[in-house]
């Protein structure tokens, strides 16, 4: 007699659909997109949304940071610190030329704020905290000298070509440039930053990598798969790093009116917000002994934050016919040019310890306190 069978047989184990990660962990794709949905809300009104805007937006900054790295691993040095230079480069250009037209004439100054704020925060803040990270954990680090000095020189020439010499023609007078003048700059910059990045990742990639540092050889390869889902992820993240610091910048607004600081608190409010994620992953790098690759992303965001955002603002202003003044205050090129000399010395010996840490912050400090008290 064949046994019947039983009443309540035991259930199939059926797997559940689940959604895709391609081997991301799950927060870094989940973040991005809250972030991207939390634009619906508006601007916030209130101080609980602005405290949860706040949140998400620092948790799109470490999903940028993970899956630049992820990128990185993939591509490898020097091109994984490219990519996310170049991504919140153009991100960070397209939020400034979208102000340019809306704002129009009430935005002549928001390229310089903009440039020299990206200057100050890559070269002073983001190496300063990386090289005292560094310094306290290993002691002395080493990278490739020939790569840095490179970088520098580009820097400081486009730096003085954008933000000094205004001051001193005579055509527009003032710190302005005349039409043809900004045309000129602007092919002028996108040169200099295409031989940097010529010479970056093909004719001279050895001189931006330091041999002493392992590159991610004791992991895991990434997969092709892998790699392409970080860098949909990457540029979700941060699209909504962007966009979230551009709706919180009237709370911002309100908070540095509040305080009794400057308007120019703004921008580098925003500014450092739109580099968190270049920065978080500078210090990472830092702190696992490969310096090399914390300088190249300092030195690369500062370069192509110039070389990219001055052409498109150029564009921008010609066409519209807007006057951009980019000349500094006698302030800002006295502190640019201790910037950079102070650079070219504490980066010219291919070592590093705290003590350059602390130049840099210093020089910092001093940027952010005689911005808050001119």
């Amino acid at each position: 007699m064949t046994n019947a069978a039983p009443d309540h047989p035991r259930a199939q184990a059926v797997p559940l659909a689940r959604f895709p990660t391609y081997g991301l962990v799950p927060w870094s794709i989940a973040v991005p997109i809250l972030g991207v949905a939390a634009l619906a809300l508006g601007k916030p009104a209130g101080y609980t949304l602005v405290i949860i805007l706040a949140l998400v937006l620092g948790a799109a900054v470490m999903a940028a940071v993970y899956h630049a790295e992820v990128l990185a691993h993939y591509l490898g040095e020097p091109f994984g610190t490219l990519v996310l230079a170049l991504a919140v480069t153009v991100i960070e250009t397209s939020l400034i030329v979208s102000i340019m037209l809306g704002e129009g004439a009430g935005s002549q100054t928001l390229a310089r704020d903009t440039l020299i704020a990206a200057i100050m925060i890559t070269i002073n803040g983001i190496v300063g905290i990386c090289l005292l990270a560094g310094g306290r954990r290993h002691h002395e680090q080493s990278y490739t000298q020939s790569g840095v000095s490179a970088g520098l020189a580009m820097l400081a020439t486009l730096a003085v070509v954008t933000l000094v010499l205004p001051n001193y023609t005579t055509t527009a007078g003032g710190a302005f440039y005349s039409p043809t003048q900004l045309a000129f700059v602007a092919v002028v910059s996108l040169v200099v930053y295409a031989t940097f990045v010529v010479a970056q990742t093909i004719r001279h990639k050895d001189h931006f990598l330091n041999p002493d540092e392992d590159d991610h050889a004791h992991e895991a390869p990434v997969t092709t798969t892998k790699a392409i889902a970080a860098a949909v992820m990457l540029t979700v993240a941060l699209v909504a790093v962007v966009l979230l610091a551009k709706a919180l910048s009237p709370s911002i607004e309100a908070g540095v009116a509040s305080a009794g600081a400057p308007q120019a608190m703004v921008g580098i409010i925003i500014a450092a917000l739109v580099l968190a994620p270049e920065g978080f992953s500078a210090y990472r790098a830092a702190r696992v002994n490969r310096v090399q690759t914390s300088l190249n992303l300092a030195i690369g965001s500062a370069l192509a934050t110039i070389g990219l955002t001055i052409p498109a603002v150029a564009v921008t202003a010609l066409m519209m016919d807007l006057d951009l003044e980019l000349g500094l205050s006698t302030r800002g090129v006295v502190l640019l040019a201790l910037t950079l000399l102070v650079a070219s010395l504490t980066l010219g010996t291919g070592r590093t310890t705290v003590v350059q840490g602390v130049v840099h912050l210093v020089i910092f400090a001093t940027w952010l306190f005689t911005t808050l008290v001119p």
